[in-house]
């Protein structure tokens, strides 16, 4: 699928999203008729896309709702102005092309602001979450190569201990805390920003040049960092828009934090291609109600949220539709049917299920007018070209790792990144040659995630090739083990993973976070049991449960690995877990 050429390559990027929102509701002309354009050798998204939707755009960019009632907007072409501005000051106090920076912030304007100055500038962006302590900082302050750090007060004096060749950049801090912390790093005031110039920066990045790092996940082995480019992740976001169904006019909602790619997915780069407006519902403690209630008052169009958010959308049992919602979506972990089919009944609207890696923009998804089939996460989206390979033969297969064809497998040329098709992935991972090339070996990228092809090339996640395990001579996916499990109005969320075993090699171990007011003990273990017997074969059958705080990274993801190493351990020891409850315990649901 050759890309789209234009002489402009703004033209050529605004050319490939309105053929996209021609086909609207239609999937498969979407899927037939997109073409990746061609941006050139010197794309800048913030000045070549953002720019022109701001310009003499007073429709809102932002709006930021505070738990306590306040609320923060901001029109496009004042975001425009503001980021002009902070480019200015940041180069002049010392910012270069190239620099890396850490963007350690909440929700707040200021993330915003930050993420296009530097992109305009060619200043490289880290997203961090706020809730990682200072040893994981020392680890990406050093791996990142970070030169300067944005942080708010409160989270700035977790960098007292953290070494480094940075210059730090205080947010918000009020002259309480200011003196306070300049003591300990002396670090420049943000708001200074605030009398800079307002003049155009000058545009001087090229499309292949790195516009931003992620560490992923890591919920199997130490986080990866990922680049992505000014093509990659910008351009390569043209897949997102076609699957969050986001038009202009909109008002967009995405549950997620800053610092985890997702947030940029959908609370910068998919919205703003349209020209749509981000909504932000800030809050000290997740409440279920208050979200839908925003969602209602503002009149929110279309919105995101993990499966754990919407499970507990379910358990609150809030069955009144918000006013204005048209599009449902999720992501981050495969999303169970039985939640589907609630929200459904309940708001006549279809969840439709998305995947992607931090490595990626969406690769697969249910896209608006694709017909969903429960528990599934679609089709290759418009531009992607996904196949299924069999590990050990090599060859595709109705059942295999999700990869993606690539027309070359070297990252780099004279040490520069390259630009390389697919469009939107990673050019590779940062300081890393050795993993880039197992990612991209013999002419694939491989995902490390496993999925089956149904009827009509859907899609099905089975699970990472790491979670997945055998039992007897039969393959287990925790997905579908875990989805049987959640049918249950007791189980809140659950981990399933291989227990070692003797006779069977491994049987199937369901950590268990019961519902509210749900005891721990053997009637829930007997319950629970008893339903995984019902709904599930015997080759998969749970066989033993414990009730357990799942092991989650930072970004909300369950470390399964954690799991497994205790179990690995247990048996070793010749040990049975002191809180675990077995088949065998209960003699009517043995066999």
């Amino acid at each position: 699928m050759g890309p789209m050429t234009h002489t402009d390559p703004t033209a050529a990027f605004f050319a490939a999203r309105d053929q996209l929102l021609a086909a609207a509701g239609d999937p498969a002309r979407a899927r037939a008729e997109f073409r990746w354009p061609d941006v050139g050798s010197e794309f800048n998204w913030a000045h070549d896309v953002f720019d022109r939707i701001a310009e003499g755009n007073d429709d809102t960019a932002l709006r930021i709702a505070e738990a306590d009632g306040s609320e923060l907007q901001r029109s496009f072409s004042q975001m425009k102005q503001r980021s002009d501005q902070v480019a200015n000051w940041f180069r002049s106090v010392g910012a270069r092309p190239g620099d890396v920076a850490m963007l350690m912030l909440g929700n707040r304007v200021e993330l915003w602001e930050i993420m296009l100055a530097a992109m305009k500038l060619g200043v490289v962006i880290l997203p961090t979450s706020v809730v990682l302590g200072a040893h994981e900082l020392e680890d990406r302050v050093e791996r990142g190569r970070v030169r300067w750090v944005f942080a708010a007060a409160e989270d700035a004096v977790k960098f007292a201990d953290v070494p480094g060749d940075y210059r730090g950049i205080g947010v918000g801090f009020d002259a309480a805390s200011r003196d306070h912390r300049a003591r300990l790093f002396d670090w420049l005031r943000y708001e200074e920003s605030s009398a800079a110039s307002l003049a155009a920066v000058r545009k001087t990045t090229a499309s292949t040049d790195p516009a931003l790092l992620y560490f992923t996940s890591g919920t199997t082995s130490l986080p990866k960092i990922v680049v992505h480019s000014h093509t990659s992740y910008p351009v390569g976001h043209l897949t997102t828009l076609s699957w969050l169904g986001v038009r202009p006019g909109d008002v967009h909602l995405v549950i997620s934090a800053p610092g985890w790619a997702k947030h940029a997915w959908s609370s910068f780069f998919g919205p703003w291609h349209v020209g749509a407006t981000i909504f932000v519902a800030n809050y000290a403690r997740f409440d279920p109600e208050f979200l839908v209630a925003e969602l209602d008052r503002v009149g929110v169009s279309t919105f995101c949220a993990p499966p754990t958010v919407w499970r507990m959308l379910i358990q609150q049992r809030l069955e009144r539709r918000p006013r204005a919602l048209r599009e449902v979506v999720s992501a981050g972990e495969p999303l169970n049917p039985e939640v589907i089919a609630r929200i459904r009944e309940w708001w006549g609207l279809d969840i439709r299920d998305g995947y992607g890696q931090t490595e990626t923009t969406a690769l697969i998804g249910n896209m608006p007018g694709d017909p969903i089939v429960p528990g599934a996460m679609g089709t290759p989206l418009p531009g992607v070209d996904a196949v299924l390979i069999d590990p050990l033969t090599g060859q595709e297969a109705a059942e295999g790792e999700i990869c993606l064809r690539i027309t070359a497998a070297d990252p780099a040329v004279d040490g520069e990144l390259v630009r390389r098709e697919p469009v939107n992935l990673m050019p590779g991972y940062f300081g890393d040659p050795e993993a880039t090339a197992r990612a991209t070996s013999g002419g694939l990228f491989h995902t490390g995630d496993v999925a089956q092809r149904g009827e009509g090339g859907v899609l099905t996640f089975v699970g990472r090739t790491d979670d997945i395990f055998k039992s007897s001579d039969f393959k287990v996916s925790p997905f579908e083990v875990e989805s049987a499990l959640l049918e249950h109005e007791w189980v809140a969320e659950a981990a399933v993973v291989g227990a070692p075993d003797e006779t069977r090699l491994n049987v199937t171990k369901a950590y268990v976070a019961l519902a509210a007011g749900v005891e721990a003990g053997e009637e829930a273990a007997r319950a629970i049991l008893a339903r995984a017997r019902i709904a599930l074969p015997p080759y998969m059958r749970v066989r033993r449960v414990e009730f357990f705080e799942l092991p989650k990274t930072t970004s909300g993801k369950i470390r399964r690995v954690e799991l497994r190493q205790r179990e690995e351990a247990a048996f070793a020891a010749g040990a049975r877990l002191a809180h675990e409850w077995r088949e065998e315990d209960f003699p009517g649901l043995k066999g």
